[in-house]
């Protein structure tokens, strides 16, 4: 197996680890039942490839050079994934593991996410799931590489669907505003956006470029507000750090404020124009059945109130 280059490979990487544990070449060598003369080949022409010597020959046991010290925990730890990933491939191709890539935009962590991964992993022990956090823009290329397999995304009103995706809509999501607990706003049960437009504007995910961020400045200003920005967040939990420290208010999803923290106040938007939704997005074209049997996970806690949506501002 190369790793960016036909000098470096794993057995290389392998024989210098060795090395460093046994304390010498020979030692490796009865380790490995390999001769002498192949270990400190492989290991010379890892030295060549990287520029430099690794160990220090001349002390008994053989000492790490500054180099040897860099590269010996990232060759130990690139062995341990390559052990790993020749494994559950192995474990894939056999038909004892299957594999379920979900993308999900991070507010919905506050939501359907999490329990329904938990049942995911219930009900298919043996499938590994891997978790990617994906701007809902960025989702559609994640899927057409196959990076994951299923989106979990957040909508804004209408929105282009491309043909060779398919959407399927799991709930509705107000966009409710969060302002800090001290505020005078915190005492009223609902705002407009132009009394939110009282406090600076704290905007995530990223930037005021996302399209998040672009759509909800966007139904603001068309509801008579001028959003002024006091803060770029990277996410949602800064995001709303910064609305309890004071600094700020933000928009979020209704289901963000259930069971969220206690010195944030949540309040719906009387006068915007738009609910944002929660949705799933799949590639149109092929059959998934892992995909499948999550998005039947989803509805059916949706449809059996294992998450509520019920809002108190």
């Amino acid at each position: 197996m190369n790793l960016g280059s036909d000098k470096l490979n794993l057995r290389q990487l392998r024989y210098f680890c060795e090395v460093v544990d046994a304390g010498s070449a020979r030692a490796a060598a009865n380790k490995l039942f390999v001769a002498p003369t192949a270990i400190s080949m492989q290991l010379s022409q890892l030295e060549e490839a990287l520029g430099g010597p690794l160990l220090d020959r001349a002390s008994r046991p053989m000492a790490l050079t500054p180099l040897g010290e860099f590269v010996y925990p990232k060759a130990r730890e690139l062995l341990s994934a390559a052990s790993r990933l020749e494994r559950e491939a192995c474990d894939m191709a056999a038909g004892k593991l299957g594999w379920l890539g979900i993308g999900f935009t991070r507010s919905v962590i506050f939501s359907v996410l999490p329990e329904a991964v938990r049942a995911m992993q219930a009900a298919f022990p043996d499938v590994r799931i891997d978790l990617v956090e994906i701007l809902t823009e960025d989702q559609p290329a994640s899927l057409r590489t196959g990076t994951i397999h299923l989106g979990v995304a957040r909508v804004i009103g209408e929105f282009p669907k491309e043909p060779d995706l398919a959407y399927s809509d799991l709930f509705v999501d107000p966009l409710v505003a969060a302002v800090p607990i001290e505020h005078a706003l915190a005492a009223q049960e609902a705002v407009t956006a132009g009394e939110l437009g009282m406090l600076p504007y704290i905007t995530y995910p990223g930037n005021a470029g996302s399209q998040f961020s672009r759509q909800v400045l966007g139904l603001l200003e068309a509801a008579g507000s001028k959003p002024r920005i006091g803060h770029e967040a990277k996410e949602i939990h800064t995001a709303l750090s910064l609305v309890a420290a004071g600094l700020g208010a933000t928009v979020v999803g209704r289901s963000v404020a259930t069971n969220n923290r206690t010195d944030i106040r949540f309040l719906p938007i009387t006068n915007i124009a738009a609910d944002s939704r929660v949705i799933a997005v799949r590639k149109a074209d092929s059959a998934h059945s892992l995909s499948d049997s999550f998005l039947e996970i989803l509805r059916g806690q949706l449809q059996g109130g294992h998450f509520t949506q019920d809002f108190h501002p």
